[in-house]
């Protein structure tokens, strides 16, 4: 597991405004505690900006439709990380998830 640091950036994805959003927007601040650079994909519901670092938006839309602008925006900040780190794109390796269930 790595550990949460100021070098490790943590990406939060809040959509909409509810239980679960203000559930993970209270992750957030656990990892804004830890002086981590925090990132923000929002569709502007909730106040998460006020938490973040760095915001990236999404329109608003039906929640499945978010999923995969989410996705997207994801996408494109691993491609240029990788790339800006002279990393094999094609080639990701040491890759780290984590999910929270409830």
């Amino acid at each position: 597991m790595v550990p949460v640091t100021e070098n490790m950036p943590a990406f939060a994805i809040v959509t909409g405004d509810d239980k679960r959003a203000r559930k993970t927007i209270g992750n957030f601040k656990e990892v804004e505690a830890r002086d981590a650079p925090v990132v923000a994909i929002t569709d502007g519901q909730s106040d998460v900006e006020r938490y973040a670092d760095h915001v990236l938006e999404i329109p608003e839309m039906h929640p499945r439709a978010a999923a995969v602008l989410v996705n997207t925006h994801l996408q494109l900040v691993s491609y240029h990380t990788a790339a800006l780190l002279g990393r094999n794109i094609d080639k990701p390796r040491n890759l780290v998830k984590s999910v929270t269930v409830e």
